[in-house]
């Protein structure tokens, strides 16, 4: 089943070829920059370290104006310009996706600043025209090494990349129709996570317009379900598409089952990795790594900026998927490239994570901390406390706010009503103390039990 796709995707590209709409990637190589010669620089030009240094903490201490506090408090809406304040107050940050706190490390900052010394912003024009340099390249081959990947494509962001995979599948549906309307059995079937990102969710409708795809939602990680929908499903190209770590819950998509039922029924398989990426896994490779099925992923969408501090998206795939997409997917096509120096400074967020281990084994602590502060059954370093109404999330959010604690509350239309939460994020800086004292300021607003009567794997988040 799964040679089927193969065959497909090169008919598509055949037939692309043919109206002379294929379109190729063409990287200008950058004067003063590096070299062709000279695509895995030395280990020594980038600066690694074996524990947590003083700079590292601005990752996760923010200061906000006193006005803009007091505001946020009582929950009035603030414009953000209140310049001339010299006031402040210290928070500790317990709501962001720096997971590893990288966006703070000097080796990542001079990278940036080195190329946009050297070359400025850039980036002249879209990747097709003239965006794409050697710095995309060099960051697309490190992507698809570090996914043991055939190769990658940049994105602008994490949302982009999700809606160009979609429009892509949506199109091969289409170039592959004997007529205008591709008739059902001509269809490619999407089978997606009820919870799914809401760029993947944007991303199927838009193929849905094509009329080339019909979309089949499976209940959160239900395998019984969604063993059942593909079982009933005709259709001969099947493509089922999950987050890899769920980024309101915190659960996992379950790995293994998905393997197994991509065997017996022969689908492609799309993974979101945009929360795993550089956080799970031996080296960083994501959560099929953790899982030991990256042979097993066909495509990996992710961003780089979450753990890797940075900005901008991927999709890790093989030369001929890549191909497809930046000939079709239309949010890669019509948009900018990424700026050569945010392209130097991710490049040396991989080298970064890839090398400063400790981050991941400190952030898998701080889950083993709240875990056994808390005695509720996270397993990972997204943590989503269901408290109810929006009254009983914002009354949470200000009272950990008094505390000096930095966490939003979730309210409609990014969760259904009366399932508003706090979504807390662990980081690889948080120390110890941090997670005791944030513990300690949590259980005056959340009952631990109750919270922990709703299970593990992110149960409580279906409620």
């Amino acid at each position: 089943m799964l040679r089927s796709w193969d065959h497909g995707v090169e008919e598509a590209l055949q037939k692309l070829e043919h109206l002379q709409l294929l379109r190729s990637l063409r990287p200008i190589y950058l004067q003063n920059g590096p070299t062709q010669e000279a695509q895995n620089p030395v280990d020594d030009e980038f600066h690694v370290f074996d524990e947590m240094q003083p700079w590292d903490r601005s990752s996760v201490e923010v200061h906000i104006p006193e006005p803009t506090f007091q505001k946020w408090l009582h929950d009035i809406p603030s414009s953000g310009d209140e310049e001339g304040t010299h006031k402040f107050r210290k928070l500790l940050l317990f709501s962001g996706n720096d997971y590893l706190g990288l966006s703070s490390h000097p080796t990542i900052g001079k990278a940036a600043s080195k190329a946009a010394l050297e070359h400025g912003m850039g980036p002249r024009g879209s990747a097709l025209i003239c965006g794409y340099t050697n710095y995309h390249r060099r960051l697309e081959s490190c992507i698809a090494d570090l996914k043991k990947k055939e190769d990658c494509l940049l994105c602008p962001t994490g949302f982009a990349a999700n809606m160009a995979l979609m429009v892509a599948l949506g199109n091969v549906g289409s170039l592959l129709a004997a007529g205008k309307t591709p008739l059902t059995n001509e269809k490619i079937a999407i089978f997606s996570d009820a919870l799914n990102h809401a760029s993947i969710i944007d991303g199927i409708r838009l193929a849905e317009r094509q009329k080339s795809v019909e979309i089949f939602i499976y209940r959160h990680c239900d395998m019984t379900h969604l063993n059942a929908l593909l079982s009933s499903c005709t259709m001969r190209k099947k493509v089922v598409v999950t987050d890899s770590l769920f980024s309101m819950d915190g659960d996992f998509a379950p790995m293994i089952e998905l393997v197994k039922l991509r065997k017996e029924h022969g689908f492609l398989l799309v993974i979101d990795d945009a929360h795993g990426t550089f956080v799970c896994g031996k080296n960083g490779g994501g959560v099929a790594e953790q899982y030991n099925c990256e042979r097993d992923v066909d495509i990996c969408v992710g961003t780089l900026s979450k753990a890797a501090g940075c900005h901008g998206g991927f999709i890790a795939c093989s030369k001929r998927w890549k191909q497809l997409i930046q000939s079709r997917g239309r949010s890669f096509i019509f948009s900018t490239a990424t700026p050569i120096p945010i392209a130097a400074a991710a490049h040396a967020a991989l080298i970064v994570a890839r090398k400063e281990t400790w981050r991941r084994r400190e952030i898998w602590n701080r889950v083993q901390d709240f875990r056994a502060l808390t005695g509720i059954p996270i397993n990972s370093p997204i943590i989503s406390l269901i408290v109810g109404s929006e009254e009983k999330a914002l009354q949470a959010s200000q009272s950990l706010l008094k505390s000096g604690f930095h966490v939003t509350a979730i309210r409609p239309p990014t969760v259904p009503p009366n399932s508003c939460r706090l979504r807390v994020t662990l980081s690889a800086t948080h120390t110890r103390d941090d997670i005791e004292r944030f513990t300690a300021a949590l259980s005056l607003c959340v009952n631990f039990q109750e919270i922990g009567i709703h299970g593990s794997n992110g149960g409580y988040a279906r409620l």
